[in-house]
């Protein structure tokens, strides 16, 4: 192997759902690929990895972000949280999580951590304040099963519930 096309990896120190991370990569590795591949953090869905479907969407410092077009590090040192993180230390559903089976907003579950990740911003951005609001916001998160209208309710839902 001649010094060209001899992979070279860095050191990079990662903060995912409270939990400290030292990881080697190589520079072009995605958080998506670090999350699923070298943590064993599978929530995070790999859909079209170009950045069109959100099935990646994590947050990074508290926005939502596609980890298949953020490389990681470029989020070393900040606080990641996965689908994974979002759940209480007991167990507990986070009220979106909740509202997502409550009212039964997936039907094969692809889509589902990407989908509520971002509607856990939604909420937080404060764009859940009509049903076209919380549509036009979550455009950027594809279902192929189309469970659009079930999805728009668990994210109205989660809201009122975060709200009172």
């Amino acid at each position: 192997m001649t010094d060209q096309t001899k992979s070279t990896t860095i050191p990079i120190h990662l903060t995912i759902n409270g939990h400290n991370h030292e990881l080697e990569v190589e520079p072009r590795v995605t958080l998506l690929d670090a999350l699923r591949d070298r943590l064993d953090l599978t929530g995070t869905k790999k859909g079209c990895d170009q950045g069109q479907c959100g099935a990646c969407t994590v947050h990074v410092d508290g926005q939502r972000v596609l980890s298949c077009l953020t490389l990681a590090a470029q989020v070393e040192g900040r606080e990641i949280t996965t689908i994974e993180g979002l759940a209480g230390e007991d167990g507990t559903l986070n009220a979106v999580q909740a509202a997502f089976l409550e009212q039964d907003a997936f039907q094969c579950g692809y889509c589902t951590p990407g989908q509520i990740m971002s509607a856990v911003a939604c909420i937080r951005e404060g764009h859940a304040g009509s049903d076209d609001e919380i549509r036009e916001y979550m455009a950027g998160n594809l279902c192929r099963c189309g469970a659009y209208p079930h999805i728009v309710a668990a994210v109205r839902q989660a809201a009122l519930e975060v709200a009172s």
